[in-house]
């Protein structure tokens, strides 16, 4: 090390046109490139106007650099940079442009925007700081910065980059940085000019994304995707497309793209509590100088939040709420004309939920001529006047309690939102995940928050991966989405042909109303790239024997690889028995809620809901197939219901990339 770093010393000499406390910069950067990085200084874009101080390429991702050799340490006021008492936030607007400049340069290898970051360094100051997207670091701080970056690029992909930003960023006469020199580990990347072969790098990325552990993949960003990142919207707009066709990482990284570029804060929001917590962490490690400026919230989380903030009371008790329709269904539902349909509580639970409250309905008029999305009992006038006052029962009770339930937080922050005094959070955009599972409540109380401004609103979805009852159109959000605004992801990334098929074999005959309107057929067309997963069965007559299968099957795992594994259950009754079962036999277990996205060696568990969102190697689904057959069922699993179990296993099959194990237990 101290023989390099004398090396890179008399080395930065060389560099005529800087000072020396440039040089002293220049020379701990050298040293990177003994360690596959690739340095380029003194580059202008194209005029001689606009320089870039360096560019830096390597395992770490791209970075423009601005070395400044002030005679004050730098400081941060208002969110404006000043030295001396002098603003000095030009030189960052500056440092921005030339960043922007060379995402747009290695945009034709499909990097995404978040892999190029912008670095500002102090010769001869100790500085760790962030100002916006730029990342303030002092002389002896950005080399150990560097090296601690999680690797993102190959040997290949180095030197592709480094070969595309030196032609796009012609240097002045003088110095040059030598090219590092190759390691033996390193491929040679042919290509039709002797420089690299776009196909070949491409292939090279995937294929180190499926050997990473499954967090790294579930922020890969396929090339083909990037435009949609990138790409600026006039108004709402959304992506949809079949399960595996990577819309939720499409969502991560245009949030990240987002947030380097606007000067509000991006509010990212699903309906499950617990993925939030992950796509925090996936943020941090793919673009830690922006992730304080995402938000991650679930929705009810964001909205009981809002209410706080507003010094509104929130008395949320779901407990309560529910003693209190049970009472309701004692008194009015049971012995109404509602028991002929369905004598179970849940179905008219549900409608109030999901149709009536979920919709924001306040009058019986209103509930009459309402069209019920995914709701297949149809109901003549007497119906619905049962389940009015079965709703109206329910109300007068709760609020005798003084309780609120999950929906009425929503209306409250949608009330809040609308009275617009005092102003209501400032957000540069709202990016929505899954959003086919959110109320239509909720989908306005988003929609509020920006309005129809160019890039403000981004829905991301896909009705067949609807787990929860009841639905909502669009059009009734007062949300229009117009020509290229609504996106159709079609390519799977995710899974094999046999894991899909198998997938598809269980909604096949279920076709489903999307958010937009449209009836699509259950069984889609959409174009693989992933040949190599498959599908295991296991049919054993007794629980037991199935039980012992399952822990077989998981046992075949190497430690490393266990960490990609989950199993995948329907209920809480079944967690908790395969938690037990697991525990027992030794296999470490990580609950699906208490994940974070880290990685973490043990077995991820949980329910088919609490998936949505995620990826994994490998899949169990122990007796995957009691809720959705067509034989006997209990009473309370109506045809509507063993719908919504197909859909909810659905989901749960196509979270599996490599492996998909199903476990039935049939005698004879």
């Amino acid at each position: 090390m101290r023989e390099q770093w004398q090396a890179a010393r008399q080395e930065a000499r060389r560099w005529e046109a800087a000072g020396e406390g440039e040089q002293q910069v220049a020379a701990q950067l050298l040293i990177l490139t003994q360690r596959g990085w690739r340095l380029l200084v003194d580059r202008r874009p194209g005029t001689r106007a606009a320089m870039v101080d360096m560019l830096l390429v390597g395992p770490g991702g791209v970075f423009v650099l601005d070395v400044k050799n002030w005679s004050a340490a730098p400081e941060i006021v208002d969110g404006r940079l000043r030295a001396q008492s002098e603003d000095r936030t030009p030189h960052v607007h500056k440092l921005l442009t030339m960043t922007r400049t060379a995402e747009g340069a290695v945009a034709s290898l499909g990097l995404s925007p978040v892999a190029v970051r912008p670095l500002m360094v102090f010769a001869g100051r100790q500085v760790d700081a962030t100002l916006g997207r730029v990342h303030l670091l002092g002389e002896r701080e950005v080399g150990p910065m560097l090296l601690n970056e999680p690797r993102r690029l190959r040997p290949e992909g180095v030197r592709a980059i480094g070969d595309l930003l030196e032609r796009a960023f012609p240097g002045y006469e003088g110095w040059s940085v030598p090219k590092p020199h190759p390691t033996p580990a390193a491929p040679e990347v042919p290509g039709d000019d002797g420089l690299f072969n776009l196909e070949g790098l491409r292939d090279a990325a995937l294929d180190e994304a499926m050997k990473a552990p499954i967090e790294q993949w579930m922020t890969f960003l396929h090339p083909d995707q990037l435009g949609l990142v990138r790409r600026n919207w006039s108004g709402p707009a959304r992506i949809s497309g079949p399960a595996g066709t990577g819309k939720t990482v499409v969502g991560l990284h245009r949030s990240a793209h987002l947030a380097q570029r606007t000067t509000g804060r991006v509010l990212y929001v699903t309906f499950a509590k617990n993925l939030p917590r992950v796509q925090s962490t996936f943020l941090k490690t793919m673009s830690p100088a922006v992730s304080a400026r995402v938000d991650f919230r679930s929705l009810h989380q964001w909205a009981q939040e809002f209410l706080r903030e507003r010094g509104v009371d929130v008395r949320l008790n779901g407990d309560k709420a529910e003693t209190a329709f049970s009472l309701a269904w004692k008194h009015v539902g049971r012995g109404s004309p509602l028991a002929e349909i369905d004598p179970a509580p849940l179905y008219w639970r549900e409608e109030i939920d999901h149709v009536i409250k979920g919709r924001g309905i306040t009058s019986f008029e209103e509930y009459a001529a309402v069209r019920r999305v995914r709701r297949r009992a149809a109901l003549r006038r007497v119906h619905r006047e049962a389940v009015w006052v079965l709703h109206e029962t329910y109300e007068e009770l709760r609020r005798a309690r003084g309780v609120h339930d999950f929906n009425d937080v929503l209306s409250m922050a949608l009330a809040e939102v609308e009275k617009r005094e005092p102003p209501t959070p400032v957000y540069g955009a709202v990016i929505v995940d899954e959003v086919q599972d959110l109320s239509l409540v909720g989908v306005r109380l988003l929609h509020s928050l920006v309005g129809d401004t160019p890039n403000g609103l981004l829905l991301i979805g896909d009705g067949q991966q609807a787990v929860y009852p009841g639905g909502f159109r669009l059009s009734d959000a007062g949300i229009d989405i117009r020509g290229d605004r609504g996106q159709v992801l079609r390519v799977n990334y995710r899974n094999s042909e046999e894991i899909l098929q198998a997938a598809l074999a269980v909604v096949a005959d279920d076709a489903f109303e999307d958010i937009d309107g449209l009836r699509t057929p259950g069984r889609r067309d959409v174009e693989l790239t992933y040949h190599d997963g498959k599908v295991l069965r296991s049919v054993r007559p007794t629980v037991t024997e199935h039980d012992r299968d399952l822990v077989d099957s998981i046992r075949t795992l190497s430690a490393d690889r266990v960490g990609d594994a989950a199993v995948l259950c329907p209920s809480t009754r079944a967690i908790n028995h395969y938690h037990r079962l697991l525990t027992r036999a030794g296999i470490p277990v990580c609950a699906l809620e208490r994940y974070d996205g880290n990685p973490v060696a043990a077995v991820k568990l949980g329910s088919y809901r609490r998936a949505k969102g995620l990826e994994f190697k490998h899949v169990y689904l122990p007796r995957h197939d009691e809720l959705v057959s067509a034989g006997p069922a209990p009473l309370e699993t109506t045809p509507e219901r063993r719908q919504l179990a197909r859909s909810q296993l659905f989901v749960a099959m196509t979270r599996a990339r490599d492996l998909l194990w199903l476990g039935s237990v049939r005698s004879g």
